[in-house]
This record gives structure tokens, C-alpha cells and sequence, in this order.
């Protein structure tokens, strides 16, 4: 019965909220109190969902002040430096700019918000896909592969769900998949200059001055996008000239390609060394575990406010900027306390656990996860990832421990599908995406599935060579 009752609840859950009948974290909340209720346990709901809440603080904590600080830093100017040399660096080769658009979408992804790092990479790319008439599905699917990979950051989201459907430190799971994420970042980069070298043979290499210009195209500027800059040139006039030397023409012409708008009022061009010190050290202090990362990113934000805005006022608007991020995910990691706590407390989870260890063939049992990270790959493609983390991820980890393997496994097994998710028509960011880049939806997903999927592979290939899955 709690077999029925807990399958029931799960596909309760997925069904409404793919369906948009209620909000993820109302889902999350009321779906198991109901449940919880049937299973005859109702008056125990207040001890499952404090318990929840008080082991999921930590991940909470990591994902606030993360948000607010990776935030921060886009605000003042640390990656607008980047951008610039990125955009410099693809001049007008199709094979560059493509590889510029994997490299640029994945450091934007530090700060964990998969519509900020789309809108910041369009805005600054989309002129120069435009201009050289190079293919748009190029852009948008090799920006949401990298994003995918750098998904899976702690302050992402899915090693935090993972972490809080496990409950285990999201720091043991990240740092030891670092090695076979990083082989997963280079899979893509190097995709991206497989797909740049067809481009250039499509199109052959052009100075901006050069490429045919039917249309005036403007950097957008949903992420910052600076003063109105058409394909290369700024508007109203004073573009650079028609030189001979078609190298300088190309430099000048990317100067001009901010991707970020240079005169925002949140800037502070003196302490970009401060800030870059901090932000490499604070990387290096959470890969060597010197604190947790919660306690880390608390001391970062703090940090980084105070000195950058030592104003009240300014830091309450920094705050209030990033407020939306940081309510949705701590949100979200609060409600999955109440879904968490009802599936283990009422025994369901034990039970549903025990039911899969009955199917699956023996011989599986000791690769559950492998069998988990294949599974990863349609299974976030088709469910959001609370319902894919929350709902199939402790019943697959009880199963595969009644095998021996670890929750540790099974959770970095399941962050191996993320190139592939952000791809899902249940990913909110990828409609920004194809929107801002003028793209068919049903254009980006014919062209990015089967790359994605590849790129998962590689991903999950390297996670066993190196024993980490």
C-alpha cells in the first residue's frame, strides 16, 4: 500500500507541475501534507517537516548568499573585462565565435542563474552570429550545453537538490565530480570548434566591414547590453573607418561589442583586483575545503557588499536586485523539506525502495549508479528537476544502497544528464534563450538533443574512468 501511495504522490507532483497547475514549491509543500494525511500518519507532519528544515538550513544558506554574491560581482565589473577579450578573441571567424560563445556562456555561468548567462551571451554574441549570417541554432545550443555543465556549480541548483533529497553536503558531492565536469566543459568547447570549423567552411572568414550587412542589429540589452551598438559599429556614427589593415578594422569593430553595458552606475573599476583576489580565493577555499561552503559564501557576500557598497543604501539595492533569485531557491529548498520528510518519514520511500530492489535484475544491483546517470538523461529531459531530484533520486539511492552503493554515487550520478536538461521545454530559461536569439524552439531541439546527449555521455564516461560514479 505504501508502494501505491507513494508512486501515487510522486506522479502527483510531476503531473501538476509540468502541467502548470501549481507552482513547484506549492507542489512540494502541499502534495505530501495531503498524502502524509492518507497514509495515516497527519498528526507526525510537524516532526517531519521541522526535521527537514533544520538539516536543509546549511544548503539554503549556500544558496542565498551564493546568488548574491556571484551577483555582486557581475554588478562591479569582475567579468566585463572577460566578455571584452572573448569578443576581441572571435574577431569575425565563424570557428572563434563559436568556441567564444561556449567560453563566454560557461563563465557567466558562475553566477548560477541559467537567464542571466543567456541573456549576458546573446546580447553579446547575437550581433555577430547576425552580421556574418552564421547559424543561430549554433549559438543557442552551445550556450545551453555549457550552461548545463556549469549547472551543476553547488549554487546551480541541481547538486543542491541532490544534496537536500539525499541529504548529504552538496561540497562532497560537487569537488570530487570537478575532474569529470571539467572533461564534459572541454567535450563542449571542443564541439563548439567542430561546429565553428563547419561554419567557416559555410562561410568562409570576413572582417566585419566585409560581411553584408541587410539589416541593422542591435546588441540587446535584457542582461546589460551597453549603448546601442549595430553589428559592430556604434550607432549615430562614429564607427571606425574602411582601413587596409583588416586586422585593425576587426579589433576595432569588437572594442565596440561591450556585451555589457560599460557605464552602468553599479561599477567599481578600482577594486577589480580586490574583487578578482576574493573571487579566486573563495573558489580555491571551497575546492580545498577549508570551510563548508555555506560559511563561505556567507563571509564572500559579506565581504564583497561591504567594500564595494560601503553605503547602506547601495547595499540594500544590491540586495534587492538579486532578491527575487535568492527567495525562489531558498524557496524551494524550504518546501523540499516538506516532500523530503513525508517521503522518508511515512516510510514510503523504504517501501518504494524495496519494490524497485525486487525488479531490477540482480546483476544491475551493483551498478545502480550508472544505471542512475543513464536514466538521468531522459528522465530530467522530461521532468523539472524538483521533480526528478526530489521524486525518483531517493528512490533509485535506497535501491542502489541495498547493493552497496553509496548516496554519495548515486547523487553525482544524477548530475550527469544537466546538459541535456537545459534543453527541456521545462526549463524556463531556455524559451529566454530562443527568444532573445530569434530561434524556433523546435530548431534549438532538433539541433542540440543528440549533442547534448553525447556530451552527457562524456561526462558520465569520465565520471567511472576516474572513479568518482
Amino acid at each position: 500500500m505504501l508502494t501505491i501511495l507513494g508512486f501515487t504522490m510522486i506522479a502527483t507532483f510531476l503531473v501538476l507541475i509540468m502541467l502548470k497547475k501549481m507552482s513547484p514549491i506549492a507542489a512540494l509543500v502541499l502534495i505530501p501534507a495531503l498524502f502524509c494525511v492518507f497514509v495515516g500518519k497527519g498528526a507526525h507532519l510537524g516532526d517531519y517537516v521541522i526535521d527537514g528544515v533544520s538539516s536543509l538550513a546549511p544548503t539554503a544558506a549556500m544558496l542565498m548568499f551564493a546568488i548574491v554574491y556571484f551577483g555582486v560581482m557581475i554588478d562591479v565589473g569582475l567579468f566585463d573585462p572577460i566578455v571584452r577579450g572573448i569578443l576581441r578573441f572571435c574577431r569575425a571567424d565563424p570557428m572563434r565565435i563559436v568556441v567564444g560563445t561556449a567560453l563566454l556562456a560557461a563563465i557567466v555561468s558562475l553566477d548560477g542563474d541559467g537567464s542571466t548567462t543567456f541573456m549576458i551571451t546573446v546580447s553579446a554574441m547575437y550581433p555577430l552570429y547576425k552580421r556574418l549570417k552564421m547559424s543561430l541554432v549554433v549559438m543557442t545550443g552551445v550556450a545551453a550545453m555549457a550552461n548545463g555543465v556549469m549547472n551543476t556549480l553547488p549554487w546551480g541548483g541541481p547538486t543542491a537538490r541532490a544534496a537536500t533529497a539525499l541529504k548529504l553536503d552538496a561540497g562532497d558531492i560537487f569537488v570530487p565530480m570537478i575532474p569529470a565536469l571539467l572533461v564534459g566543459l572541454l567535450g563542449v568547447v571542443v564541439l563548439a570548434y567542430v561546429l565553428g570549423l563547419r561554419e567557416r567552411r559555410r562561410l568562409g572568414v570576413v572582417t566585419l566591414d566585409e560581411a553584408p550587412a541587410e539589416e541593422k542589429e542591435t546588441v540587446l540589452v535584457g542582461a546589460g547590453g551597453g549603448t546601442g551598438v549595430i553589428a559592430g559599429k556604434r550607432t549615430g556614427g562614429s564607427g571606425s573607418g574602411s582601413g587596409t589593415d583588416a586586422d585593425a578594422d576587426a579589433d576595432a569593430d569588437d572594442d565596440d561589442f561591450q556585451g555589457l553595458d560599460p557605464h552602468r552606475p553599479t561599477l567599481r573599476p578600482r577594486l577589480y583586483w580586490f574583487n578578482a583576489l576574493l573571487t579566486v580565493g573563495l573558489l580555491t577555499a571551497m575546492i580545498m575545503e577549508l570551510l563548508p561552503i555555506p560559511v563561505l559564501f556567507l563571509l564572500g557576500a559579506a565581504l564583497a557588499l561591504s567594500v564595494n557598497y560601503p553605503n547602506i543604501p547601495d547595499q540594500k539595492a544590491r540586495l534587492a536586485a538579486h532578491a527575487d533569485n535568492v527567495l525562489n531557491v531558498s524557496g524551494m529548498v524550504f518546501a523540499a523539506a516538506v516532500f523530503t520528510g513525508v517521503l522518508q518519514g511515512t516510510g514510503m520511500v523504504d517501501s518504494m525502495a524495496k519494490w524497485l530492489v525486487d525488479v531490477i535484475p540482480d546483476g544491475m544491483g551493483p551498478h545502480m549508479a550508472l544505471v542512475t546517470g543513464v536514466l538521468s538523461l531522459p528522465l530530467t529531459y522530461f521532468m523539472s528537476n524538483d521533480g526528478f531530484y526530489f521524486g525518483v533520486l531517493p528512490v533509485l539511492a535506497e535501491a542502489g544502497a541495498a547493493h552497496g552503493v553509496t548516496p554519495l554515487e548515486m547523487a553525482r550520478a544524477s548530475l550527469v544528464g544537466q546538459p541535456l536538461h537545459m534543453s527541456s521545454p521545462l526549463v524556463p530559461a531556455v524559451y529566454v534563450l530562443v527568444g532573445m536569439a530569434k530561434v524556433e524552439f523546435g530548431d534549438h531541439t532538433r539541433f542540440v538533443v543528440k549533442w547534448a546527449a553525447m556530451i552527457c555521455l562524456v561526462i558520465l564516461a569520465a565520471g567511472i574512468l576516474f572513479g568518482i560514479i
